[in-house]
C-alpha cells in the first residue's frame, strides 16, 4: 500500500537505549493544557501515538517551584506528586508502540514565578525578559549544584513516570543551560562564564547527571538552538558549530533548531517548508548520533530528501502534527491525498499565548479528544441519515458537508459563487497566504470521495429556494462582508464620511481586483494579519502606503501567533510608513485628519485612499428570511435550520472550520446539559482535609 519511494520513512532509529519503529518524531509542543489539564493532555497525545508517530513528546516540564512559568500552562515535575499526570500520558502513548519524552526546563530568568512567588534565577543579575516587574539574581555555584540536583531529580521522576526518552533543554531562549551559554545573559568571571568552553560546562554537566541518572533505560536527547539570528549577543552559527563539536557524542539524540520561538515556528506568510535547513544540516556531519530537525513538514518527498542527501535522520514535528495527527498512517497506507496539511497559521500556537487549550485550523478535533470525543479521521454515524441542505461553501460549509457526508446524511452543498472556498480562496490570493488554500483543497478533495453529497456551483439561493428543496435539515454558511463605515472597536459609531465615500475601500474591494491607487491609508482597528497584508499588497502594485492604527503597536494580536516581529521587519523593508496610536478624526477625498490617541492633537496628511479594516458584519439575509417564514417550515419537512461560522459571527477561519465540525458532529445528538464537554475537577490533598477538620 506504501509508496515504495517513502520506505525509509518507516525504518526504526536507535536511540541510546530506545529505539523508534519509524522516522516520525513529535517534537515538544504546548498546548495550553499541561499539568493543569492532565486527563485533557493524555488523551491529545495519545491520537498522535495512535496516528504512527513514533516518538511523542511533552511541552516543556518545569522542574522546580523557581522555573513557575505561570499564567502559561506547561507540563510540571516539581516533586513526586506530580508523577502520576505524566504517567497516565506515557501509558497512552505507549499502548501504541510510540516513545515517550519529556522535555526538562528551567527557565531562569525567563521564567515568571508568579504562582510560587521565588527568586528568579539567571546566570548573572539581569532582568527577566517577558516584561514582568522583577529581575533574577546571579546564581552561586551553590545554586548551580542545587539546578543540577534538580535536573537530574526530575530526569528520576520522568523515569519512574514511564518516559523513554528525557531532553536536556537548550533551545529558545527559554532554559538556563542556553542562558549560560549567551554572552548578553552570562556575564560570569568564573569557570561558567567568559570562554565559550566555560560557557558550555553547564550543559555538559547536566547531559552528564542526566546519563548517569537515567542512561541505562532512557536515552537523553539535547535539544539545542543553532543560531538566534541576533548577532553577537547570542547564540550564532559558527559558535553553535563549535558547540556541537564539544558535545558530539554526549547526547542519545541532538534535537536541533532555531531561536527564538518566533524564528523556529515562523508563520507560512514569511517562511517556506523545510527552511531551517541552512542552520541545521552541519550537525550530523559533526555526530554519529541521530539528528531530528523541523521545518514545517508536510511533504513526503522533502522528508525523504532531507533524510537522503544526510540533513536529519528523523523527521521533527509540531504543528504538522496537530494539523494531522494521522500524518505518518495516512503516508504508509498510501494516502497521501488524505493528509490535512498544515497551512502556518500558527493558531495552535495561540493557544499556549492566551493560556487555554490548544486549537488548530485545520483540525477542529485537536484540544478536544477528552473534553469531547472528537477524533481526528473517526465521527460517529448518524442515527439515522437525513436531507441536509448546506447553504454557502466557504470554510464553515464545506466542513460541515464534509462531516455531515462521514456520518452518512444525505447533503447537497449550494454556492452561490463560481467557485468553492468563500473567504478562503480569497485571502489566499493575497500576498504570503498561498497555503490557505489547504484548508479549501483537503475538504474538497475529502468531500469528493463521498457519493452522498452533492456540490453545486453559482447555485444562489432564496428562502422560497430552501423551503421548496426538501431537506429536513439546513444550515446556512453564507459568509460576512467587511464594513467600510469605519466601525470597529475604536468607533462604536463609525467614523462619518466614510460609508458612502468613493474613495474608501475594504479589503473585499481589494480580493475582488478594485484597488486604489496614490498615497493610500490601511486603517487597522481589527488587529491581527489583514491590514499588513493589504499594505503589502498595495505597495506591490506601486502605492505609497501608510498603516495607521488607534493601537499602540501594530498588528498586537499578530503576537500570539509569532507573526509580530515578521510583519515589522516586513513593513520596512517595504518601506510601509507605520503610524501607531492615531485614529481616523476626517477625510475629504485628498487629505486625511489623524487624532493622537492620547493627547488628541490633530495632524493632515495628503492621502488618495483610505483602506478600512475595522470589523465586519454577517451575510445572514437568507436566514433572516427564513426565520420570518416560520410558519412555512412545518409543511416543507424542514426539521431546524441554523446559522453558522462568519454568517453568524465572524472570526478566524478556525472559528468557521470549528463551527462546521461542531454542527456535523452534534446534528441528531442528544443535549448533554448546559456545559456540553467534560472538564477536570480537582479533589483536595487527604492530609489537607484532616488538617482543616475540626476535632
Amino acid at each position: 500500500m506504501r509508496d515504495p519511494r517513502y520506505d525509509i520513512l518507516f525504518t526504526p532509529v536507535k536511540i541510546g537505549p530506545v529505539t523508534a519503529k519509524n522516522r516520525f518524531f513529535q517534537v515538544p509542543h504546548c498546548n495550553g493544557m499541561g499539568h493543569a489539564m492532565p486527563l485533557a493532555h493524555a488523551a491529545m497525545r495519545e491520537i498522535k501515538a495512535e496516528g504512527g508517530w513514533a516518538v511523542v513528546s511533552t511541552e516543556e516540564c518545569e522542574i522546580h517551584p523557581s522555573s513557575d512559568l505561570t499564567p502559561y500552562v506547561e507540563a510540571r515535575l516539581w516533586d513526586d506528586r506530580d508523577i502520576p499526570a505524566l504517567a497516565l500520558m506515557c501509558d497512552k502513548v505507549h499502548a501504541h508502540g510510540a516513545l515517550a519524552a519529556l522535555e526538562l526546563s528551567h527557565n531562569g530568568p525567563t521564567a515568571s514565578n508568579l504562582y510560587s512567588r521565588e527568586v528568579l534565577l539567571g546566570p548573572s543579575h539581569q532582568v527577566s525578559k517577558y516584561g514582568y516587574p522583577s529581575q533574577a539574581r546571579a546564581m552561586t555555584l551553590h545554586d548551580i549544584r542545587e539546578y543540577r540536583r534538580w535536573h537530574r531529580e526530575a530526569a528520576l521522576r520522568g523515569k519512574r513516570a514511564g518516559m523513554d526518552i528525557i531532553y536536556v533543554y537548550a533551545a529558545h531562549d527559554l532554559s538556563l543551560p542556553m542562558h549560560f551559554l549567551q554572552r548578553r545573559r552570562n556575564q560570569r568571571s568564573d569557570e561558567y562564564g567568559g570562554s565559550l568552553e566555560n560557557r558550555v560546562r553547564l550543559l555538559r554537566e547536566v547531559l552528564q547527571d542526566t546519563r548517569d541518572a537515567v542512561g541505562d533505560t532512557c536515552a537523553v536527547a539535547l535539544r539545542f538552538a543553532t543560531e538566534e539570528l541576533l548577532g553577537p549577543g547570542g547564540v550564532e552559527l559558527a559558535e553553535a558549530q563549535d558547540i556541537v563539536g564539544m558535545l558530539a557524542e554526549l547526547p542519545d539524540l541532538w534535537d536541533v533548531n532555531l531561536a527564538a520561538w518566533y524564528n523556529d515556528s515562523v508563520p507560512s506568510r514569511f517562511a517556506t517548508e523545510g527552511a531551517q535547513e541552512p542552520f541545521i544540516d552541519f550537525v550530523k556531519k559533526t555526530t554519529t548520533k541521530p539528528v531530528v530537525g523541523v521545518g514545517r513538514f508536510t511533504s513526503p518527498d522533502t522528508m525523504v530528501s532531507q533524510i537522503r542527501r544526510g540533513v536529519i535522520d528523523l523527521i521533527g514535528a509540531a504543528r504538522p502534527s496537530i494539523a494531522d495527527p494521522y500524518l505518518p498512517r495516512k503516508i504508509e497506507e498510501g494516502r497521501v491525498d488524505d493528509i490535512r496539511e498544515c497551512i502556518g497559521c500558527n493558531i495552535c500556537v495561540s493557544g499556549d499565548m492566551t493560556i487555554s487549550p490548544i486549537r488548530c485550523t485545520q483540525n477542529p478535533s485537536m484540544g478536544e479528544e477528552w473534553r469531547k470525543g472528537w477524533h481526528p479521521e473517526r465521527i460517529r454515524p448518524a442515527p439515522q441519515p437525513t436531507r441536509v441542505l448546506v447553504v454557502g461553501g466557504g470554510p464553515a460549509g464545506l466542513e460541515a458537508a464534509r462531516a455531515l457526508g462521514q456520518r452518512g446524511h444525505d447533503v447537497s452543498l449550494a454556492e452561490s459563487r463560481k467557485e468553492l472556498g468563500g473567504r478562503v480562496t480569497r485571502e489566499a490570493r493575497l500576498p504570503g497566504l498561498a497555503e490557505w488554500a489547504r484548508v479549501r483543497d483537503w475538504r474538497v478533495g475529502q468531500i469528493g470521495k463521498l457519493n452522498n453529497v452533492s456540490v453545486y456551483l453559482d447555485s444562489p439561493l432564496t428562502a422560497q429556494d430552501v423551503i421548496d428543496f426538501g431537506a429536513e435539515h439546513v444550515v446556512l454558511a453564507t459568509g460576512c462582508h467587511w464594513r467600510r463605515d469605519g466601525f470597529g472597536r475604536s468607533n462604536g459609531l463609525g467614523i462619518p464620511g466614510l460609508a458612502d465615500h468613493a474613495r474608501v475601500f475594504t479589503l473585499d474591494d481589494l480580493m475582488d481586483g478594485r484597488l486604489p491607487e496614490g498615497r493610500v491609508t490601511v486603517f487597522d482597528d481589527d488587529g491581527f494579519y489583514y491590514a499588513s497584508v493589504a499594505a503589502e499588497l498595495l505597495r506591490a502594485r506601486g502605492c505609497e502606503v501608510a498603516y495607521v492604527t488607534p493601537e499602540d503597536s501594530i498588528a498586537p494580536w499578530s503576537v500570539n501567533t509569532l507573526d509580530y516581529r515578521h510583519i515589522r521587519k516586513r513593513m520596512a523593508k517595504l518601506g510601509i510608513e507605520a503610524i501607531v496610536s492615531h485614529n481616523i478624526a476626517g477625510f475629504d477625498g485628498s487629505t486625511l485628519t489623524l487624532e493622537h490617541e492620547w493627547d488628541e492633537q490633530r495632524t493632515e496628511r495628503p492621502c488618495d485612499a483610505i483602506v478600512t479594516i475595522t470589523s465586519r458584519l454577517p451575510d445572514d439575509a437568507l436566514y433572516q428570511q427564513l426565520l420570518l417564514r416560520l410558519g412555512d417550515w412545518g409543511g416543507a419537512g424542514i426539521r431546524s435550520v441554523r446559522c453558522i461560522g462568519d454568517a453568524e459571527a465572524p472570526g478566524l477561519i478556525a472559528h468557521a472550520i470549528y463551527a462546521g465540525h461542531r454542527y456535523a458532529r452534534e446534528l441528531q445528538e442528544p443535549v448533554t446539559g448546559e456545559v456540553a464537554f467534560k472538564r477536570h475537577f480537582h479533589t483536595a490533598d487527604p492530609d489537607d482535609l484532616r488538617r482543616e477538620t475540626p476535632a
